[in-house]
């Protein structure tokens, strides 16, 4: 099985990465790209990151998950801890996360540590989820292998009847990570791959460094 694909070819003209026109601070850019990218409503999960760690097999793993929320202390995301990438958080917290917008031709790249959120602002968010979401972390050991489909559905279904009408607790095993950002690279495509790429270090100073990077 084989496909040639060196003639894919697009020109990114949509917008440029200027130094004297962004914010000094990487949170702040963030936020107006974010910003841009729901105005431009042409994403249907804007919110949509990629997240990456060092599995404890060794090798890095990739997957997308659901950003939650950003403040100017970093980026919140929510999942199973007994998960593949929870286990590999809390054996090695350095994680990245990245974002891709095609529609606006930008990237952002984030490296970070990856905290757990307090449990109050855990139980609060899981809190604001339905019913079938909150369900659906009590049924699935994530990244477990299971024997087959219907053994998900039959204990979902067992659990709709468990549980109807009652109130449904944060299960200890789930809840958010924020990921406090020590790089921020933002890349914005331009004419004949001479990408702009600006990245962002935080310093021993807790201030940031900006820098332009070559394509």
């Amino acid at each position: 099985m084989q496909k040639d694909l060196s003639n894919y070819r697009k020109s990114y003209e949509k917008s440029a990465l200027m130094e004297d026109s962004i914010s000094d601070n990487p949170l702040q850019l963030f936020q107006t790209w974010f910003y841009e990218v729901e105005k431009s409503d042409s994403v249907d999960e804007p919110n949509a990151m990629t997240v990456s760690t060092l599995g404890l097999d060794g090798f890095p793993k990739s997957r997308v998950v659901l950003l939650k929320k950003y403040t100017h202390e970093g980026f919140v995301f929510y999942t199973n801890y007994n998960s593949e990438k929870g286990l590999a958080i809390a054996e090695n917290p350095k994680i990245c996360i990245s974002f891709f917008w095609s529609n606006l031709e930008r990237q952002i790249i984030i490296k970070g540590t990856a905290e757990k959120l307090a449990k109050n602002l855990s139980d609060g968010y899981f809190e604001s989820r339905p019913d079938g979401s909150k369900l659906g972390a009590l049924v699935s050991d994530q990244s477990s292998v299971i024997e087959s489909r219907t053994v998900l559905e039959a204990k979902l279904s067992q659990l709709e009847k468990e549980y109807g009408g009652k109130e449904i607790e944060r299960p200890e095993h789930w809840g958010g990570y924020l990921v406090r950002p020590v790089s921020i690279e933002f890349w914005q495509g331009r004419p004949n791959r001479l990408h702009d790429r600006i990245r962002y270090t935080l310093t021993d100073d807790f201030d940031w460094k900006m820098e332009r990077l070559a394509p």
